[in-house]
């Protein structure tokens, strides 16, 4: 892709400005110890994203890092909230059922990870167990193996602590009717082991009709002392949720139809979608000095995933078209993950090494089934635009009927086998010169049975995927950097469900990234970033004529990014974030889903001891809803937010949050031309937190 010129100059005159505005704080280029501190730099004693003790600044990549206490003051509660304030991503519907995040252009419905392990099932996850949420952007196959083509979310989860007992409740309610309860406790059960229990009830509702629903999660963790220098950490979650699907309006003239904005067109019973989960974690840490650490993971899920809808398909302008499926899928994930990590000094240069080897078995059983109209003896059907739709008849007006058990589209079971090796190098060479160097191998075995049609299809891909880093330091707290990675997506996508004869033949698809970037500690507790990428996607295709094999460019993507975050005084703090993009399809258009600009700020104030008080705006520009396509669009929007937080007393908070103060009317993704989802209206939520 050709390098934007205007896009670079304003990547520039953005950092010019914000120099200036520092540029009358003075900075100490000295030495200082290295402070872990939650927000700053990821936690050094646990399974995080970055899997070595690298401090943010030397890592040549861009990354955001959002705390619980940013989740908590910010109102968020599910990760599309985290997505809509974080530079260089934003959200896609999803289809009513699922987290869908695009990161630099790249849709992904399974680029999830919990404490650094895959978590790839489709479902909306809850944030009620959380220290913070890592978003790291850009190929990152070298820690993560297969997927991660734009980027990845990484949740760390709380962990018990020996020695404390503590304990903190959640109590929350919303002006569309939604209420949550949440509590977290921590109590030591012997001198060299503790529990800790977090639990939380979600009770749903929101703007659109029918909409309700219920989520469960129940995480008791057990830390042991095994020896002074081994501890283990075991954990137990279960989830159990169920939603109302809302797949949005259709569109027209290009737009959305806002005259639609309180149709929704689903039915109550029909438009549903259920989890239920039980994952089991264990992970061994032992330091075998005070420069070599090793963990060992072992994660087991099992999922049970159900959805099932109605949906728009077309719009004539006076009538439209239904279509729908049901779509019940089990999943169960072994995996097993060790890292060796070790610092050390040859010649005197300074080596970060971490080996790290996993092993990854999964078992996936789906069936679709098509909706099935008892008027047409088809998928589709034809209905007038009411409130409430009226599924029991047509726009003929003929009684009719649907059911999900009479057309079977499709059924499928996976089996695949992942084993991984990687190796990574971060070497000090100067005071002012490092380098990360890289590489993983994956064998990627995958088998699957289609037991509708008889028929069988078997893929084994070996990968290597390599990742290099230049940084440069002209003083302690800044640092420039260069950096080169690649990552692959299997013919079977992201979620296994099918691979026919003619994919089975075909490579990966890879994804290409270079980056440029500056990060630099303005001071200890203000940071400010920004990055330059140029990513494309190779696709491997066969002539459906000849059958001769080729390589074509896909996805093309280039844009910048920066974020601006910390305390600006002791009393105002300030998270800004934007992003510009330009994209490329591999039929030269224009691609989906990538707004022309994304800007976000969220500021908070303590005005006194008691009362402090918090500003969001966030802005996201114009997007194609198709690829290739002029139209329809997403129009841009504003939206802004309040809070504000008043200590009762020293235990105990009362916190408001306002969303979409401005009543605005917008429309912040859409997963087809007639799925175009409706933003929430105004909506206050109040909480309550008691520690203790």
């Amino acid at each position: 892709m050709k390098t934007n010129t205007k896009k670079i100059k304003s990547a520039i005159l953005v950092t010019g400005l914000v120099a200036g505005l520092f540029s009358t704080t003075t900075i100490s280029a000295q030495t200082t110890d290295e402070i872990i501190v939650q927000g700053k730099y990821l936690y050094t004693d646990r399974v995080n994203a970055l899997k070595t003790p690298v401090p943010i600044l030397n890592v040549p990549q861009s990354l955001s890092i959002i705390t619980e206490k940013e989740i908590r003051q910010q109102g968020f509660r599910e990760l599309g909230d985290i997505a809509r304030y974080t530079p260089g991503v934003n959200t896609s519907q999803g289809e009513g059922h699922r987290d869908s995040i695009v990161f630099r252009g790249v849709r992904s419905t399974a680029d999830f990870y919990l404490d650094g392990v895959r978590d790839d099932v489709q479902y909306y996850r809850s944030l009620y167990n959380l220290n913070q949420v890592e978003i790291l952007r850009g190929p990152n196959a070298l820690l993560f193996g297969r997927g991660g083509t734009g980027g990845i979310v990484n949740r760390v989860t709380k962990k018990a602590s020996i020695g404390e007992t503590y304990g903190a409740i959640d109590i929350g309610a919303d002006s569309f009717g939604a209420y949550d309860i949440a509590a977290d406790y921590n109590i030591a059960t012997s001198d060299k082991a503790a529990l800790r229990v977090n639990v939380h009830y979600d009770a749903l509702e929101n703007h659109r009709d029918f909409y309700d629903g219920d989520r469960i999660g129940f995480n008791p963790t057990l830390k042991i002392e095994v020896s002074p220098k081994t501890t283990l950490d075991l954990s137990y979650e279960y989830a159990d949720h169920e939603r109302f699907i809302d797949r949005g309006i259709p569109t027209q003239n290009g737009e959305p139809v806002e005259a639609f904005e309180e149709i929704t067109f689903g039915d109550k019973d029909i438009n549903l979608t259920t989890l239920e989960a039980q994952i089991f974690r264990g992970m061994l840490s032992h330091e075998f000095s005070e420069t070599m650490k090793a963990n060992l993971t072992v994660h087991y899920g099992d999922y049970e995933k159900m959805y099932r809808n109605l949906y728009v398909s077309d719009y004539d302008g006076t009538h439209v078209t239904m279509d729908g499926y049901e779509d019940p899928t089990e999943r169960t994930n072994l995996i097993i993950s060790g890292n060796l990590i070790n610092e050390f000094d040859i010649g005197g240069i300074h080596h970060v090494l971490l080996v790290g080897l996993e092993h990854i078995e999964t078992e996936n059983e789906n069936l679709r089934y098509n909706t099935f109209w008892s008027t047409t003896s088809d998928d589709n059907e034809v209905f007038n635009v009411t409130r409430p739709m009226n599924f029991a008849v047509n726009a003929a007006g003929t009684p009719t009927s649907v059911d999900f058990t009479t057309d079977l589209s499709n059924q499928t079971k996976s089996d695949i086998t992942v084993t991984s090796v990687l190796l990574q190098d971060q070497i000090d060479l100067s005071e002012t010169f490092k380098i990360m160097l890289g590489a993983r191998l994956d064998n990627f075995d995958i088998t699957v049975d289609d037991i509708d049609d008889a028929t069988s299809a078997t893929r084994e891909d070996e990968e290597i995927s390599p990742r290099a880093g230049l940084i440069y330091k002209p003083q302690e707290n800044i640092s420039l950097y260069a950096s080169y990675s690649e990552s692959f997506l299997p013919r079977s996508g992201e979620q296994f469900k099918s691979l026919s004869a003619n994919d089975s033949r075909l490579d990966p698809d890879i994804f290409e990234n270079v980056e440029f970037g500056v990060k630099w500690d303005i001071k200890p507790d203000l940071s400010f970033t920004m990055s330059y990428f140029d990513s494309e996607q190779t696709q491997a295709v066969r002539d459906s004529v000849t059958g001769e094999a080729s390589e074509v460019v896909g996805l093309a993507v280039d844009g910048f990014e920066l974020e601006l975050k910390g305390k600006l005084t002791n009393q105002l703090t300030l998270a800004l974030g934007y992003s510009n993009f330009d994209g490329e399809t591999s039929s030269g258009g224009e691609p989906r889903e990538i707004p022309e600009y994304n800007f976000s700020l969220w500021s908070t104030y303590q005005v006194n001891e008691k009362l402090g008080v918090g500003l969001g705006v966030t802005h996201q520009g114009e997007s194609k809803i198709n690829n290739n396509s002029p139209t329809p669009i997403l129009p841009d929007y504003t939206r802004v937010d309040l809070a504000a937080y008043y200590n009762i007393d020293e235990d105990m908070t009362l916190q408001l949050n306002i969303e979409n103060l401005t009543d605005e009317l917008y429309f912040p993704h859409a997963h087809s031309t007639h799925q175009a989802s409706v933003g929430e209206p105004l909506n206050a939520r109040i909480a309550i937190r008691r520690d203790f």
